[in-house]
């Protein structure tokens, strides 16, 4: 009888340090809800690390993408231009605007939005008027543009802002994914008018949840932070002044978050020794390739992910998954979920070609050598037997 091996999962809390001495400070002062001195240290130590004047905790990742929507201006029966291959949040949260995604092709290399294609919808299907630029086939008028930096890896954020910058958009850098990561020796979530983070439990830090909006803007600052309370301007008279959000992080996921923030440069280390040990070991079968960052990124490698011939992705997965070898493919794109399916589109071949191939595996922080060993040796014995 087979003895089925202990599950070795995608990506999971690695919680090794001062989580337990801070949260039972937070029980034992009494100070839980959403507002203490973790939330403020959290906040701090956070847009510190990036490199930004500000930064606002969140419940989530998707409350902070919602506020920086909303901050800087987006309204409803306006447009956002974000890739068609990203998780579902920032497509989500320009709906919760009460506007519309414009869904962008992105690159094969490194799957982010492509500032070409980019260039090419902005020149080719907008015109400028007096009130801004306006999609010539919708009649709405874009407002700010969203990239998203896949897996980890960053988008090339000098020119897209560059491109921002001419037609006056504001960038809304989703760096959900990718705390940690660096673009041309600048960290992700400092490299456009508000970066925006998850804390979930699956990523390279957690509250349990959470989120993050880092800006060096004071008045988007001050704006994300009173949308964030309720809209409340006079707390101890209830006077709320506009609709706001319930979307505070609690004291108690912003101890957990201060504790995780502190093992973070191990925790890069430890990922980028992995994905360079799964690079080694990938490269003797030639069916698989292994997303690489590109020479002016620094990439957390917050998922490992394995490009592979279309054919052999579901069963190839379907082996891993029947070893205990827990892995997923990309998100389903944005276009072909049904509440988004009628969205405009925009040069999307190569994302439809690239999201055929990609298989994302382990990639936690405690994946031992042996771990990374045996899933490699079952991507081998997969192609072996086919």
């Amino acid at each position: 009888m087979q003895i089925m091996r202990e599950l070795i999962p995608l990506s999971i809390p690695h919680l090794a340090g001062n989580e337990w001495n801070y949260l039972k400070d937070c029980l034992d002062s009494g100070w839980v809800s959403s507002v203490g001195s973790y939330v403020d240290m959290f906040e701090q130590r956070i847009s510190k690390y990036v490199g930004t004047e500000y930064g606002i905790a969140t419940v989530n990742g998707t409350a902070a993408l919602h506020l920086s929507l909303l901050a800087c201006g987006v309204q409803p029966g306006d447009e956002v231009i974000v890739p068609a291959f990203t998780f579902i949040a920032p497509v989500n949260a320009i709906r919760y605007c009460g506007a519309n995604p414009v869904l962008i092709g992105s690159e094969s290399k490194t799957m982010n939005l492509d500032v070409q294609k980019v260039q090419e919808f902005l020149e080719e299907e907008c015109i400028s008027d007096p009130a801004g630029l306006k999609n010539k086939q919708t009649g709405r008028y874009i407002k700010a543009i969203l990239p998203v930096h896949i897996f980890g890896h960053p988008a090339e954020m000098s020119s897209l802002v560059s491109l921002a910058d001419r037609y006056q958009l504001p960038v809304i850098e989703d760096a959900s994914e990718s705390l940690g990561s660096e673009y041309r020796g600048k960290k992700t979530g400092s490299l456009a008018t508000v970066g925006c983070f998850s804390f979930n439990g699956n990523k390279i830090i957690t509250c349990g949840g959470g989120g993050m909006v880092t800006t060096n803007q004071e008045s988007l600052a001050r704006r994300i932070r009173h949308l964030s309370t309720q809209a409340n301007s006079k707390p101890s008279e209830y006077e709320h002044d506009e609709v706001g959000y319930n979307y505070r992080l609690t004291n108690i996921q912003a101890a957990l978050g201060v504790a995780q923030l502190e093992q973070l440069d191990s925790f890069l280390e430890i990922k980028r020794s992995n994905a360079e040990l799964y690079r080694q070991l990938l490269s003797e079968i030639p069916q698989v390739d292994l997303a690489w960052e590109e020479p002016w990124a620094k990439s957390n490698f917050w998922l490992c992910t394995l490009l592979v011939p279309a054919a052999d992705r579901k069963p190839l997965m379907d082996h891993l998954l029947s070893e205990n070898i827990q892995v997923r493919p990309a998100w389903k794109l944005m276009h072909t979920l049904p509440m988004y399916q009628d969205c405009q589109k925009y040069r999307l071949e190569e994302t439809e070609a690239v999201f055929e191939h990609c298989i994302s595996i382990p990639s936690s922080v405690q994946l031992t050598e042996e771990e990374i060993r045996f899933v490699v040796k079952s991507i081998q014995t997969y192609f072996d037997q086919s």
